[in-house]
């Protein structure tokens, strides 16, 4: 089955057993543009590559997951972020969110049962921006 809407995916893990097994579930799910980092740092350089969809680990070594997440939205806030994280904090939780992520993902044995409906909030987030947008730019061109 053709997944009639493609992303294209940043994986970001230093954890290349878990990185893998997103990148299984999502191929599983027809997705074939996944591109994977090992470091925050790696994920930041790339971010000219367009993604729409980003997979953040928490807790990596070079840079905190949020730095990322902080840098990731100021270069474009359009860039659906869910923040992964092996702890289950409340307040990593609100802060991912304070922050911008999109979701928060608990790393335990049932993650990759959590990213499905995660992409099917986000597909249905995008339909619904799309069907608000021409009137907005409507709204706009009227005042030009």
């Amino acid at each position: 089955m053709e997944n009639q809407n493609q992303f294209k995916f940043f994986i970001v893990d230093d954890d290349i057993f878990c990185a893998n097994l997103y990148e299984q579930h999502l191929t599983n799910m027809n997705y074939t543009d996944i591109t994977y980092f090992h470091n925050g740092n790696d994920c930041l350089s790339n971010l000219d590559l367009n993604p729409d969809i980003i997979f953040l680990d928490h807790n990596m070594d070079d840079i905190t997951g949020f730095e990322v997440l902080k840098k990731i939205k100021r270069y474009n806030p359009n860039i659906y972020v869910v923040m992964i994280s092996a702890q289950e904090n409340i307040k990593t939780a609100v802060d991912a969110l304070k922050y911008g992520a999109f979701d928060y993902i608990i790393k335990d044995a049932d993650v990759c049962e959590k990213i499905s409906p995660i992409l099917n909030k986000i597909i249905q987030v995008k339909e619904e921006l799309k069907k608000a947008n021409p009137s907005f730019i409507q709204r706009l061109l009227s005042f030009i």
